[in-house]
């Protein structure tokens, strides 16, 4: 039967760990008519807070915007880029801390034709569905109504689903925080290896 992942998965003080365990995990968002949509978490970003200039919250910056980074582990922080495409991010460690994991990849699992219609014309090859974290948001139907959503409800939730060995996860420099300086060359940047639904940004 399948399982979600427990608050403590996400409550842990390492987020870079967090961030590379969550692949091969389960991301599923129901749709309006309660069929599953899902797929397989492939890349991922980590984002420590206070002390990490790639970060909403550097510096301690705390605002109506970043505020359910500071909350309890395990709720989804989503936020809104250039004016154009929404972001789904895991909050994780204590409460106080504002870490988060951006999702950047995922490999559709379920509800494959809800994630067509709703990316449309744009997805024209089943590899660019999900491959990016802008497109994922559209094809999963997140938009700023899950910010603060608790990963352990009905609206939202990551199951454990596959095992992913060490060999094949690579790390690398998170993508498009140049603003970050030295930070940005931090290897929080996790995907595995080989997977189509990686994005090329």
């Amino acid at each position: 039967m399948a399982r979600k992942l427990p608050r403590k998965f996400y409550s842990r003080n390492d987020t870079v760990e967090v961030a590379r365990d969550l692949l091969g995990k389960l991301l599923v968002i129901p749709s309006a008519e309660g069929r599953r949509v899902s797929g397989v978490i492939v890349e991922t970003e980590a984002y420590l807070g206070v002390e990490d200039r790639g970060a909403h919250s550097y510096g301690g910056r705390r605002t109506a915007r970043n505020e359910i980074m500071y909350g309890r582990a395990g709720h989804v922080y989503v936020f809104f880029v250039y004016g154009m495409y929404y972001q789904f991010n895991v909050v994780t460690g204590a409460v106080g801390t504002p870490h988060a994991i951006l999702i950047r990849g995922l490999e559709p699992v379920e509800g494959v034709d809800a994630m067509r219609q709703r990316r449309g014309a744009k997805a024209r090859k089943d590899r660019d569905l999900t491959s990016g974290p802008g497109k994922l948001a559209i094809a999963m139907d997140i938009d700023r109504s899950m910010n603060g959503a608790d990963l352990l409800g009905k609206d939202v939730w990551i199951e454990n689903y596959r095992e992913i060995p060490a060999e094949s996860i690579t790390s690398g420099p998170r993508i498009g925080i140049d603003y970050a300086g030295d930070d940005a060359l931090k290897p929080w940047r996790f995907w595995i290896e080989g997977n189509i639904y990686v994005s090329r940004g």
